[in-house]
């Protein structure tokens, strides 16, 4: 399988974010791992690499709940942005919600892939990069 160039994690729980960069980079799959503890920092990053197609991730991994920005926040600017991003990026919602309310306003937005309950796992991870 092919290895992706980069994925971004945009979650402030340092466990989770801990435990998923070690997965990830045991897995190979990935050549370039960004975090972001909010979505406002993560929000600044794509607007400052807009049309910069190697500095953009392949993949996010957004959480919903963070400081700051959280996840809702960041996909209503997000959705805003992305005509103009210049590269196809792929977003998970990766969240310990179980809420149906908001599974189904997720897959509302046209941008987000899927909804996926933490932890993410390797088989996981590698469904998602297949799928890209």
């Amino acid at each position: 399988m092919t290895a992706i160039m980069q994925l971004t994690l945009v979650d402030d729980d340092e466990v989770f974010v801990f435990l998923t960069s070690k997965m990830i980079e045991q897995s190979k799959l990935v050549d370039l791992i960004k975090i972001f503890d909010n979505g406002y920092d993560a929000l600044v990053f794509l607007k400052e690499n807009l049309g910069n197609i190697d500095a953009l991730p392949d993949i996010i991994l957004l959480d919903l709940s963070m400081p700051i920005m959280d996840g809702w926040q960041f996909l209503e600017e997000y959705v805003k942005i992305n005509p103009v991003i210049g590269k196809k990026i792929t977003i998970y919602i990766c969240s310990s919600s179980i809420s149906p309310v908001d599974v189904s306003r997720a897959k509302a937005i046209d941008e987000v892939s899927d909804f996926i309950i933490k932890p993410v796992t390797k088989d996981k991870l590698v469904e998602m990069i297949k799928n890209l």
